[in-house]
């Protein structure tokens, strides 16, 4: 019988790209996603995967659904990566924030802790735990945490929590503390996307501007496929316990701006508007993480150079446009998506 998977936010680029790996080493993967008008599963699609996992309903911040959805799944690890996880909207948003980024947690640790204590759990943690600490090395598990958003201080609650329920009632459940991971699946609100998605735009004549905010701040870049098998890692590890996930280097958002456009040969200094619409009350300036311990421990390390990364994700976003202006329809972030392909599960059978 294949191991049952239960992967919270599955629309997003971490979520759709754990499926696929877990589909390919033969789980049976369900996903929750939330009861809306208008699903955006354009991810899962494009990876070819649709049609292949078992789409669940469910409020995660009622815990009555996320008991219903375990109980009735009983799943073997449940990977929880949903999140509200832009930190420009925890500004506009924090009260949302805390509850799903935060709070929610805690309904699924309750959730294990009184269905079944044998469940997995993994937590999607994040480098903006560490904010503006006066670090200028490289973070890792015993760096000092100070954030700086409300999206970071709702991860550390989180955070914190998962350490809780594993130290008090022995749960399996551990934090990746993943710094920035990007691929050509990102979405167009995160600076990497955008500025591939743009200059995509600019090289085939749809555009002439890449408007951004901050381009002086550093950030540790991986490759987001390296990363979700970082997690599955740690979930097989026969030991619970929290590790970072990096590259060991610090890249300048100018860095990344500039050799996506040497990819395409334009120079980014002709087609570069900073705006103050796109600056943060408070940003991160410095990022940089340390995956020493989990290389030691369970043998991982990014495959995935940053430069092969931005030409990976420039490379997608121009075929995507040219497509577009040829006339064919491709998986985007704006897609009619035929609805009868999807496999929708529910605690009280399939619907």
């Amino acid at each position: 019988m294949e191991k049952r998977v239960l992967v919270t936010g599955i629309t997003g680029q971490d979520g759709a790209l754990l499926a696929k790996m877990l589909l390919q080493r033969g789980f049976d993967v369900f996903g929750t996603y939330r009861r809306i008008s208008s699903p955006n599963f354009w991810r899962l699609s494009y990876l070819g995967i649709v049609d292949k996992i078992h789409l669940v309903p469910c409020d995660i911040l009622d815990p009555t659904s996320v008991f219903r959805v375990i109980k009735s799944i009983q799943p073997e690890y449940i990977f929880n990566l949903a999140a509200q996880s832009q930190v420009l909207a925890s500004f506009d948003s924090p009260i949302i924030t805390s509850q799903i980024t935060g709070i929610s947690v805690v309904n699924f640790l309750e959730g294990i802790l009184r269905l079944d204590k044998s469940i997995k759990f993994y937590n999607a943690a994040t480098s903006e735990l560490f904010g503006n600490n006066g670090v200028s090395g490289s973070f890792d598990e015993e760096s000092p945490m100070k954030p700086s958003s409300p999206y970071a201080v709702s991860k550390l609650y989180a955070y914190w929590m998962v350490k809780v329920y594993r130290e008090s009632y022995g749960l399996f459940a551990v934090n990746g503390i993943l710094f920035n991971h990007e691929s050509e699946i990102r979405g167009l609100e995160f600076v990497t996307r955008k500025i591939s998605n743009e200059v995509a735009k600019i090289k085939l004549g749809l555009s002439t501007k890449i408007r951004l905010g901050n381009i002086e701040s550093y950030r540790d870049w991986g490759y987001a496929p390296d990363y979700v098998d970082a997690m599955y890692m740690m979930m097989e590890s026969e030991e619970a316990d929290d590790f970072v996930v990096a590259t060991n280097e610090t890249h300048q958002v100018k860095e990344f701006l500039k050799i996506a456009f040497e990819y395409v040969d334009l120079d980014y200094k002709d087609h570069l508007e900073i705006s103050p619409k796109f600056m943060r009350p408070t940003d991160v300036n410095y990022l940089r993480g340390s995956h020493d311990k989990i290389t030691r421990k369970l043998g991982w390390k990014p495959n995935t150079t940053f430069s092969e990364l931005v030409r990976i994700m420039v490379k997608a976003d121009t075929e995507r446009w040219r497509n577009l202006k040829a006339g064919h329809i491709v998986p985007t972030d704006a897609l009619f998506y035929d609805e009868s392909k999807f496999d929708i599960y529910s605690p009280e059978g399939k619907i």
